[in-house]
């Protein structure tokens, strides 16, 4: 579905999910009547009465969603996910597999997964509404869902561990306001602005974009910004925000300043788009997940800025309520927030703070937290504005 907007409309959110302090772990009130006192301390109490199954158990299902937009998923999620969960349940069996980008391969894989015996899944979905699925033939099983970096819409998940996401896109909006007050990339009153959002399906590319639209809407309102293209990209298609980029070039003639782009994949191909036009590294480019190609196009002045998810600590967090869940204990402090279900319920969340990261602060965060290492960043690469690969 597009969404190329009139400017009239285009800057309300196409849903609101409010991220709420937690001031108690209660997960789903309105539907658990073991724990429907909003007064009531923090108690995992019900959580362990209604998925039994967890209880003891040592066989985990793992599913991610993809490989092919975004390389976190294979270089780092699945093998800091297997390291966290054995670590805390060392005898554990995990059963991992991949979706690929298909929404019935994920289902066909928790299928299998239950079929084989795991007893709590942790699920990051192809397709957020339709996750709700393996979500009830989990609960039939009295196995529970974690959902793990994007939300599934069922208030019958047991946890949600991921990034302030709403957060993530106020930074990289943010960004993008803090450089035009600046007058960085030639930034000035009546500046073009394009947004080329993650996939529609994903419930966090709609939270990128909330919270990028927060940070933008006034210099937007005020006819500082003038956006002229806001539109989410199918599974997150590298190749299709490339062919993005290269229409919008055509369509505004090259007259094009910032790029509000929400990962560092669609990142890359945006700056082909730009290249081959020669305005690479003149036209401001966000983007997402410190990748190792997007801190690449950082240091040679191609991408602007990045996101830095310390995915060790989300994946931690995901271990923990892993062990809890097995152990039949309270997750405690791990649970620090409520995210709201498009329904309005709300599910118990780990929430871990995003970074941004750009030219200025590559070594303090990517690099001197070993997510990167200097020379792997470095190998091969020429044009290097930072000094960085150099010292």
């Amino acid at each position: 579905m597009k969404c190329f907007l009139s400017l009239s409309y285009k800057l309300l959110p196409l849903f609101s999910v409010a991220l709420f302090a937690a001031c108690s772990n209660q997960n789903n009130a309105a539907n658990n009547p073991a724990n429907n006192s909003a007064n009531n301390p923090a108690s995992n109490t019900s959580t362990n009465t209604k998925f039994a199954a967890a209880k003891g158990c040592k066989n985990i299902g793992v599913l991610l969603p993809e490989s092919d937009s975004s390389a976190r998923y294979e270089a780092y999620d699945r093998p800091l996910l297997e390291k966290e969960i054995k670590a805390l349940i060392p005898d554990a069996t995990i059963q991992y597999a991949n979706a690929n980008n298909d929404s019935d391969t994920q289902q066909n894989q928790a299928d299998a997964a239950l079929t084989k015996g795991a007893c709590i899944l942790v699920v990051d979905p192809k397709d957020s509404d339709k996750a709700s699925v393996i979500v009830q033939k989990a609960k039939a099983s009295q196995v529970p869902v974690i959902a793990y970096d994007r939300l599934i819409q069922d208030p019958d998940v047991a946890y949600y561990v991921s990034f302030d996401n709403v957060r993530v896109g106020e930074l990289q909006g943010q960004y993008i306001a803090d450089q035009f007050r600046k007058g960085a990339f030639g930034l000035k009153q009546g500046a073009n602005l394009v947004m080329i959002n993650g996939s529609q399906t994903d419930n966090n590319a709609l939270q990128f974009r909330e919270g990028a639209i927060k940070a933008l809407k006034p210099l937007v309102d005020s006819k500082q910004l003038n956006l002229v293209f806001d539109q989410y990209t199918p599974n997150w298609d590298n190749a299709r925000a490339q062919s993005i980029m290269e229409g919008i070039l055509t369509q505004q003639k090259n007259n094009v300043q910032a790029a509000y782009v929400a990962n560092d994949g669609m990142a890359n191909t945006v700056i082909a788009a730009l290249r081959s036009q020669k305005l690479d590294g003149k036209v401001l480019v966000t983007g997402q997940d410190a990748t190792l190609t997007g801190i690449q196009n950082i240091l040679t002045g191609d991408q602007s800025m990045t996101i830095y998810k310390p995915i060790t600590k989300e994946a931690q967090a995901t271990a923990q309520l892993v062990a809890a869940l097995s152990n039949g204990t309270e997750p405690g402090a791990i649970v620090n927030g409520q995210t709201n279900l498009k329904s309005g319920e709300q599910i118990a969340s780990a929430l871990i703070t995003p970074i941004a990261v750009d030219k200025t602060n590559v070594q303090q965060t990517v690099l001197a937290d070993g997510y990167l290492k200097k020379d792997q960043v470095c190998n091969g690469l020429n044009g290097d504005t930072t000094g960085i690969c150099r010292g």
